[in-house]
């Protein structure tokens, strides 16, 4: 009853919506691009290259800057160009949206035209993700042939971890210098101002949003791309940590989207593709 209901719905917005104009290619912002690997700088065309030739790419962003939003689009438009995209992971969307996402997708896929607002009350899109910076690139997967993938945990299983902290197992993501990275992240993103028990809580909760991650990675069509926050993409401390664990022969390859004056080196990522900052917003 609840498919139908949505279908008719879709059916209503066909009817009421402008068109969307996903056929604009997006363009890459300005930025300097490094290989971290040889330390070599590249254009965007040879990054584009290299990304291509990997079955699982992670992009690590700076959720606020729209710069790297840009990238992303472009990479999700650009990349099938060169070989057929297997599937697009984003750390916004979480298990619960996923049939919302299919029914949409699988909707849009029939030619129908929606507003990329009207798309995101459809897929019941979290505002806590700003959809203003969001709204491209998912619209640009959602019109593309191969899936688009939740790669969260719902919220349901952040709070039962709160309650009751449980961490992933594996070798790689119980190093203690792992941990003891994540923490330190913690408490400066906390400004110090943290008890032992919520650290203890949050920083399962990352990990197991990592580990998330990585098994949805895994677990996808190739050749996929997984969009996430620089802190979850980092090699060191992030998905691929988490990888090793579950499949040590797999090989992911990590672009960060950093913003001019943040230091990125080779244990974090393979490339760093360097933007301007966003301008600090002031306090009310």
């Amino acid at each position: 009853m609840k498919k139908l209901l949505l279908l008719a719905t879709l059916a209503l917005t066909a009817c009421s919506t402008a068109p969307h104009n996903t056929a604009v290619p997006a363009t890459a912002p300005s930025g300097q691009i490094q290989d971290l690997r040889t330390g070599k700088t590249l254009t965007p065309d040879q990054l584009l290259r290299q990304l291509a030739a990997a079955p699982g790419v992670i992009v690590g962003e700076k959720h606020d800057n729209p710069a790297h939003h840009q990238i992303e689009n472009w990479l999700v438009q650009r990349l099938p160009e060169i070989r057929p995209q297997g599937s697009v992971l984003m750390e916004m969307l979480t298990p619960d949206q996923q049939p919302k996402v299919d029914q949409v997708k699988a909707w849009l896929q029939t030619g129908a035209q929606a507003r990329p607002a009207r798309v995101a009350e459809l897929i019941n899109w979290q505002k806590s993700w700003d959809w203003t910076m969001y709204g491209d690139v998912v619209m640009t997967a959602m019109k593309a042939p191969y899936p688009l993938l939740s790669a969260n945990l719902d919220r349901s299983e952040i709070m039962a971890f709160y309650e009751k902290p449980v961490f992933p197992a594996g070798v790689h993501a119980a190093d203690p210098r792992v941990r003891d990275a994540i923490s330190d992240t913690i408490r400066t993103s906390h400004q110090q101002n943290i008890d032992a028990k919520q650290l203890h809580a949050m920083l399962a909760i990352q990990q197991q949003r990592d580990r998330r991650m990585a098994e949805r990675l895994l677990a996808a069509p190739a050749p996929a791309l997984l969009i996430a926050g620089g802190y979850h993409a980092g090699k060191s401390i992030g998905v691929p940590v988490h990888i090793q664990d579950l499949d040590p022969q797999a090989s992911v390859t990590v672009l960060i989207l950093a913003e001019k004056g943040i230091v990125i080196d080779q244990s974090q990522a393979d490339f760093v593709w360097t933007t301007a900052a966003v301008a600090a917003k002031s306090a009310p």
